[in-house]
């Protein structure tokens, strides 16, 4: 299968090793896995706080990077984009786009997943060879949970990881309180939603909070350094690639 990866802004700009770690899965599974190099932000940023008009121009530009008909498929390490892409694209060229767009995020949206239920879906894989030694606990974001309704997916692929340890997280389907600039204009809000989250982290003693957004991860991880927890946040897909023979070496984190 050709894929089509779309690595995210976060990805792009701050987290990179999730964006390879996803390309590393895929090739490692026989996947032909291509990089369009025009990409560019998604748009849900924009369409989030309330400015559906102005990610037109970048509707259009995904539509036209991914596609191509020799992509079979565009998979991103990321819920809430691959929630932008199949809801919002939508909305956006229904209301300010033309026929060609309506046409093109029509055609871009039915073959987009986020990485999880790529792998569980398409793939019918949960088992993906992956090794991790170390005790983890997952946070469910809230697009992949709510917009993209992923289950239990993630967490199947997680208990088929060979040696790992994986601990329940209590009120695991709580929001982590980052929402994008939800954090920034109710930052008292998200600064007492991501204590919770951290409190219910810390009672796993994890040395690993793993999630399928790294915007998310930020938040988390930005948090827990803070207090000097001794857990750290790691993309799911770097879990799910690596393996016995490159294992994922984890750096202690501050305590």
């Amino acid at each position: 299968m050709r894929i089509g990866l779309f690595a995210t802004c976060l990805g792009d700009t701050l987290f990179p090793e999730a964006v390879k770690s996803t390309a590393v899965l895929l090739a490692r599974l026989g996947h032909d896995v291509v990089f369009p190099p025009g990409q560019t932000c998604c748009g849900q940023m924009h369409v989030n706080t309330g400015y559906q008009r102005e990610p037109v121009p970048l509707v259009r530009n995904f539509a036209e990077q991914f596609g191509d008909a020799s992509i079979d498929a565009v998979v991103m390490p990321s819920g809430s984009c691959a929630g932008s892409v199949r809801h919002q694209h939508e909305i956006v060229a229904e209301r300010y786009g033309d026929a060609a767009l309506r046409a093109g995020v029509a055609t871009v949206k039915a073959k987009t997943y986020e990485l999880s239920e790529f792998l569980v879906d398409v793939l019918d894989a949960t088992d993906v060879g992956a090794y991790f030694p170390h005790r983890v606990t997952y946070h469910p974001t809230c697009h992949s949970l709510r917009m993209l309704r992923v289950g239990d997916k993630p967490l199947r692929l997680l208990r088929a990881v060979d040696s790992i340890d994986l601990v329940e997280l209590p009120e695991a389907d709580a929001c982590c309180g980052f929402g994008g600039t939800f954090a920034l204009k109710n930052a008292d809000t998200s600064t007492a939603m991501l204590q919770d989250k951290m409190r219910n982290i810390t009672t796993t003693d994890a040395a690993v909070c793993t999630a399928g957004d790294s915007s998310c991860l930020m938040h988390i991880g930005g948090g827990l350094s803070r207090i000097k927890s001794g857990t750290r946040t790691l993309h799911l897909a770097q879990i799910l690639s690596a393996t016995r023979t490159s294992p994922h070496v984890l750096t202690e984190a501050a305590r």
